[in-house]
């Protein structure tokens, strides 16, 4: 199944037509990129045909790089460009599950870290594989990370 395939895809390719018909331009920028970064993935791999969860992997690696070039925009105060990335990223997220809160996060890291055993930050290694397979698509790697090294004092 090619990624025009996959039922995500058709949303993102109606979206995309929606968006030039409407002239939304933050949305025609966001769900072309999106497009741009699909058909990439389509062409790197030796299998030619996204899975769903390949397109999700795709769009959350967008909506991870508008997040990062906002916060970067913001460090510099170039407040526009900022501006132009969260109302990217807000496109994008209406493709994305619901993302975990912080105490969401920090209470699965409690039960993962009760469940492995772990009692330090050398115990890092043993909670993170774990915390990575439960919070998959709804949480960024970087805040369970942090979450997880607070909760072992690292």
């Amino acid at each position: 199944m090619s990624a025009d395939q996959t039922e995500l895809g058709a949303r993102i390719d109606a979206d995309l037509k929606q968006a030039m018909r409407s002239q939304d331009t933050i949305a025609k920028l966001a769900l072309r990129a999106v497009k741009t970064a699909l058909t990439e993935a389509t062409k790197s791999g030796a299998n030619h045909d996204l899975t769903e969860e390949q397109v999700m992997a795709v769009i959350q690696r967008e909506a991870k790089r508008r997040r990062e070039a906002a916060a970067e925009y913001d460090k510099v105060g170039a407040t526009a460009p900022a501006e132009q990335e969260r109302a990217e990223l807000a496109v994008l997220e209406r493709y994305l599950p619901r993302q975990l809160s912080e105490a969401e996060v920090e209470a699965l890291a409690r039960t993962v870290i009760a469940e492995v055993g772990a009692t330090s930050p050398r115990d890092l290694n043993k909670v993170m594989p774990v915390m990575m397979a439960r919070v998959a698509g709804v949480s960024d790697g970087k805040v369970v990370s942090q979450v997880v090294r607070r909760l072992l004092g690292a």
